[in-house]
């Protein structure tokens, strides 16, 4: 074999983030100590949904998912001795990504960069939070309206930035197909491409430099020869579209560029070690193929099922990369797969199916009509509810959990209280005082001045980021810079897609649906009612719904009337619906560890409205120690990722309710 030069590795990330920008600057300088190669910024849900961490639905939710970043300052912190113009820093944001980015763009002047050097990425794909993720502030037009001018803006001055994101991670999360997950993100970008061309901030000779800062997050799961398929129907796609729809020449502004966060969907908390081999197969399957081989790669930690990972958990899914990169002969080789005519089919497959649904989603009028109207919503949830049946049925197996369930003793969660990572319950009142010292010292009529620009310039047509920019420098806070722009453009609650569903579980005799549905209807019968009712309640600011919206859809398939709102509510909203709703339990959905905070104040509400027969059960990614305060403090049941089984969840539900109400258990065969 003649000698040919190794590729150069991606770009080696992990995703990091939380309590205070200080405590993150610390774990960043050290991950970069150890070899990483691109900074990850996880926000934390008040910075991602533009509240400032003293508004009420901040409450348990500071710093516990990702770094506040209410201001200036904090973004001064957050990037302390980290030289920007060095860096490829990619920020998980989305609603708010105007304001983060030109936080980090003040940062950067302030340390004498040079701002056209600057380089990395800011998600803002607004589709996906409407979809999966949740953290969607305003509407779908305006919002299209940000991400058009934030697009405009960094082509003209921030040339290397990456100004968009397109997600299709988050929406296999949600439990797309491949498919659903390309279909999407690529009508997605299409709706975006669109809006930008027809803005006319453009010239149409430069619109190939548009297209050519256009780039994928991208999720990879266990299917590996699947997914590395995918990823060679999404670049022939994107090739295709570039090049019919809007007409770019150019091989290398057509080039489908991606990053990658292989699946944490598929993460068990059941034999948690397990992981390991999953998130390196599923690394293989964006990188094994030179012709689709991912641009930047970031990896969950085998404990993120179990809540926040350490340092030495991230460290060791940063060795994973590094060993494959430069212990493997990898990067030695052309495409492998080239002339594999099994890969070929595969990949023809896939690229007709992908262009079929396409055009179903453009005959509808693109990608934001069809989040309005709700057709992307509950396709997603079908699909998940499908994948859910057949992991119950045990059909598609999962090592653990659904079958080779004996185990040994495990030495890595021996003390789960030391295998996770907690947030000190004191961080958020010293991130609320700090950020009102903030706002005392700022010069507040120039604040309030950069806030009246801002909303002059959204209720007009301008570019929005010179505003925001001037927000920045004036010492305005993400939530009021948010709350401007919703007093012009409004608030916006995504369709849930429950209503929408079909049924995945049939009821049919003998089945344990079925019996569930009996014991529904006997309950309801016994206590003299229609039917019983459940209330899903999604406290907080936590968006990911995927597990609320199957609970509810399965509640509805054995007999329940369901009261679902959907996401981001406060305990007095939810307290407030189960009384007037008379509901007979209430179920809470929180992944974002915020449920310490938030599950106690819903049962005290519940005991002050006279409703403390109403029994409340938890679901989430909860800590055993947690969970067992949790029923200390009136909860019925916590139920975790371990507990798959959603129709055994609705049975358990049903004893919960015959319990408070003193009614005889009924026995139903698992």
């Amino acid at each position: 074999m003649t000698e040919r030069q190794k590729d150069r590795p991606w770009l080696m990330r992990t995703y990091a983030g939380h309590s205070t920008a200080e405590a993150s600057n610390a774990l960043y300088r050290s991950n970069l100590a150890k070899g990483q190669t691109g900074l990850s910024v996880a926000f934390d849900l008040p910075t991602q949904t533009g509240y400032d961490p003293d508004h009420i639905l901040a409450r348990g939710e500071v710093g516990r998912v990702g770094v506040p970043v209410s201001h200036l300052g904090d973004m001064r912190r957050l990037f302390q001795d980290i030289p920007l113009d060095q860096m490829n820093t990619s920020m998980t944001i989305n609603a708010t990504a105007m304001w983060l980015l030109a936080l980090y763009q003040v940062v950067a002047e302030e340390q004498g960069a040079d701002i056209t050097r600057l380089s990395g990425t800011t998600q803002n794909d607004i589709v996906k939070e409407y979809l999966s993720r949740g953290t969607h502030v305003f509407p779908p037009g305006p919002s299209l309206r940000l991400t058009t001018d934030m697009i405009t803006y960094t082509v003209a001055n921030i040339p290397k930035w990456n100004p968009i994101n397109i997600c299709s991670y988050h929406l296999q999360e949600a439990g797309a197909t491949p498919v659903q997950e390309i279909a999407y993100a690529m009508s997605t970008a299409i709706a975006v491409l669109d809006a930008v061309r027809d803005s006319g901030q453009v010239p149409e000779e430069e619109f190939g430099s548009v297209v050519a800062r256009i780039s994928f997050f991208v999720n990879a799961g266990v299917r590996f020869v699947e997914e590395m398929c995918k990823m060679r129907a999404f670049g022939r796609i994107w090739d295709r579209v570039t090049r019919e729809r809007y007409g770019i020449e150019s091989p290398k502004q057509r080039r489908f560029r991606y990053g990658v966060q292989v699946n944490s969907l598929g993460l068990t908390e059941a034999q948690p070690e397990n992981n390991v081999q999953r998130i390196v197969l599923e690394m293989l399957a964006v990188t094994l193929s030179k012709d689709a081989r991912a641009r930047a790669v970031q990896l969950p930690a085998w404990n993120e099922a179990l809540g926040l990972p350490r340092p030495w958990d991230q460290q060791w899914s940063l060795r994973i990369q590094q060993v494959l990169a430069h212990e493997s002969d990898l990067l030695e080789y052309e495409d492998i797969f080239e002339g594999s005519h099994v890969i070929e089919a595969k990949v023809s497959a896939l690229v007709d199916a992908c262009f079929a649904e396409m055009d179903r989603i453009q005959e509808m009028g693109g990608a934001m009509a069809a989040v309005e109207s709700g057709y992307l919503k509950s396709q997603l949830v079908s699909s998940h509810a499908e994948r859910r049946a057949r992991i119950e049925a045990g059909e598609e197996k999962i090592i653990g959990v659904n079958c080779y369930e004996t185990t040994e003793p495990n030495p890595l969660t021996a003390d789960l209280g030391t295998a996770i990572m907690t947030v000190d319950p004191a961080n958020e009142a010293r991130v609320v005082s700090a950020l009102h010292a903030w706002r005392a010292e700022r010069d507040e009529a120039r604040a309030q001045q950069a806030l009246e620009g801002l909303k002059r310039a959204a209720a007009g047509t301008a570019n929005l980021m010179p505003a925001t920019l001037e927000c920045a420098r004036a010492g305005v806070t993400t939530g009021e810079w948010s709350w401007a722009l919703r007093d012009v453009f409004g608030e916006f609650r995504a369709p849930t897609g429950v209503s929408g569903a079909p049924v995945a579980v049939a009821a049919e005799e003998g089945s344990p649906l079925a019996a569930v549905r009996a014991k529904v209807d006997r309950t309801a019968a016994d206590l003299g009612v229609g039917k019983l009712r459940l209330l899903v309640g999604k406290p907080g600011l936590d968006g990911h719904s995927n597990g609320a919206e199957q609970i509810a859809v399965r509640a509805r398939d054995a007999g329940f009337e369901v009261v679902y709102q959907g996401i981001r509510l406060t305990p007095e909203q939810i307290v407030s619906a189960a009384v007037a709703e008379d509901v007979h339990c209430v179920g809470l959905s929180i992944l974002s560890g915020s449920h310490a905070e938030l599950v106690p104040d819903v049962l005290v509400r519940l005991r002050e409205s006279g409703a403390a027969d109403i029994p409340v059960i938890v679901g989430g990614i909860i800590p055993h120690s947690d969970a067992e305060d949790l029923k200390a403090a009136g909860v019925a049941a916590v139920f975790t990722p371990k507990d798959f089984g959603i129709t055994e969840i609705i049975g358990r539900i049903v004893d919960e309710i015959r319990l408070v109400n003193k009614l005889d258990p009924l026995e139903v065969p698992a």
